[in-house]
């Protein structure tokens, strides 16, 4: 703990050092504590908040598994099953059961702990999670990481090499967006570091990482989404690492977009699988790299360039990547090219070969330290200012509206064609729109309801 130490900075107010208490690090300027979840440091502005949400997300998780076996059961009760699906429903259902004792022990010290967060606090930081981010997001990578073999793993890694260029120093390193922490563990081991911290946001991933880079072996379920077999529907598989990682390496919780450490602390910053999913417009992103890299530091990225924000102009091309990278005070990125294979489990008929852009560039000079990132506008935070009638809204409320009314009309009894005759009377449209629109919805209600959770 006593390098970590010189390596963390509060995230609300970016002060140094902290002082470690008995289960937690507590900034003395701010008098914020940082709980410590198996060890691992809890570094988000608001940590309580933060803690009390995904606990949300862990209950709501948990509840999906139990109507998701709920289900399952109602299937095994029907009478006209073939014996092989009976079979094969009945051991999913008991899969499905295992999976969800095994991320409850996984997750308790998650769950167990009772904290009340501030949620005015939260806001007027403007931290927030990602609203497409669950407990299961990214749950395949797991089994990618630590059981389907090396393939992947060792393509990852050679690509990281590839834009070093022998020049393998890479000293203190921080990896952003380490996921089950598989990369992260690798650069470790088999690079030349002086220390590396890996972090990330999501409990289900950063607690499989400490167990398996600890020396600990999980057993946890996979769910191919296209089993090759019978048996490939769900396999028990065998989670470790090829040995436990020395003092050096340190796996922290937190935002990318919140980075919980001072300016000028690395060596190296890895960025995998991040820059075109994280939200933040790259030329920001990459000033904030930038003040965390020591002069003459180096970013190296690894991943893959699927921009999937609305903005057309900001879906970035390589060369604009290269561009921007050097517009936040970085050489001229040394890029490398390679198809590698991708999510491609051993069990599942999907699988595909990915692109990656890999590249590696030296601080040259710092830039202007950028403002700490918001990711909710004023009139969300205050409360006080007038709601923006945007287009996207006036639309949504109408469409609410009417689909409100739809939902009023159910009373067991009412058909479609009852329920069109009763929109044309209100008149909302014709009959025939009305019940064009009304079946559209209720097909969209009826396919919503019979959709399994996914793992």
């Amino acid at each position: 703990m006593t390098a970590l130490a010189t390596l963390l900075a509060c995230p609300r107010c970016d002060k140094t050092p902290l002082e470690l208490l008995d289960d937690a690090w507590h900034c003395k300027a701010c008098d914020v504590v940082f709980p410590l979840i198996e060890g691992m440091p809890w570094m988000f502005a608001e940590p309580m908040a933060t803690l009390g949400e995904w606990r949300g997300r862990l209950q709501f998780s948990m509840q999906q598994l139990s109507h998701k076996i709920a289900a399952l059961e109602k299937e095994l009760q029907n009478d006209d099953l073939r014996d092989l699906a009976r079979r094969r429903v009945s051991r999913y259902k008991k899969a499905v059961e295992t999976h969800r004792r095994s991320l409850q022990k996984l997750l308790l010290p998650v769950e167990v702990r009772s904290l009340q967060g501030n949620y005015e606090t939260y806001l007027a930081l403007r931290t927030r999670l990602p609203s497409d981010q669950s407990l299961n997001t990214y749950y395949p990578n797991i089994h990618r990481d630590w059981a389907w073999g090396e393939e992947e793993n060792q393509a990852s890694l050679k690509q990281v090499r590839a834009v070093l260029q022998d020049n393998a120093e890479l000293g203190n390193v921080l990896v952003l967006g380490a996921g089950a922490g598989r990369l992260a563990y690798d650069i470790h081991s088999q690079l030349d570091c002086t220390s590396t911290i890996a972090m990330d946001f999501n409990p289900l991933l950063m607690l499989v990482a400490k167990s398996l880079t600890s020396g600990v072996q999980l057993k946890l379920y996979e769910f191919p989404i296209a089993p090759l077999s019978f048996e490939d529907e769900a396999v028990l598989r065998k989670l470790e690492a090829p040995g436990p990682v020395d003092e050096n390496f340190h796996l922290v919780f937190g935002d990318a977009l919140r980075p919980p450490f001072p300016d000028y602390s690395f060596n190296t910053v890895v960025t995998p699988w991040l820059i075109d999913i994280i939200g933040e417009e790259l030329s920001i992103l990459g000033a904030r790299i930038n003040r965390l890299l020591k002069d003459g530091g180096r970013w190296i990225n690894f991943g893959s360039l699927a921009f999937a924000t609305p903005e057309r102009a900001r879906r970035y091309s390589p060369e604009e990547v290269k561009a921007i990278v050097s517009e936040s005070g970085f050489s001229d990125p040394y890029v490398s090219q390679a198809t590698i294979p991708y999510m491609d489990s051993p069990a599942s008929r999907h699988g595909r070969r990915e692109r990656v852009f890999s590249f590696a560039a030296y601080k040259e000079h710092d830039v202007k330290k950028p403002p700490r990132h918001q990711a909710l506008p004023d009139w969300i935070v205050t409360a006080k200012e007038p709601v923006p009638l945007t287009p996207a809204f006036r639309q949504q409320a109408m469409t609410t509206q009417i689909y409100s009314f739809i939902m009023s009309l159910i009373d067991g009894k009412r058909s479609i064609k009852d329920m069109a005759i009763i929109l044309e009377k209100q008149k909302l449209m014709t009959r025939d729109e009305a019940e064009s629109a009304i079946r559209s919805f209720m097909t969209k209600m009826y396919d919503d309801s019979r959709k399994q959770s996914a793992f």
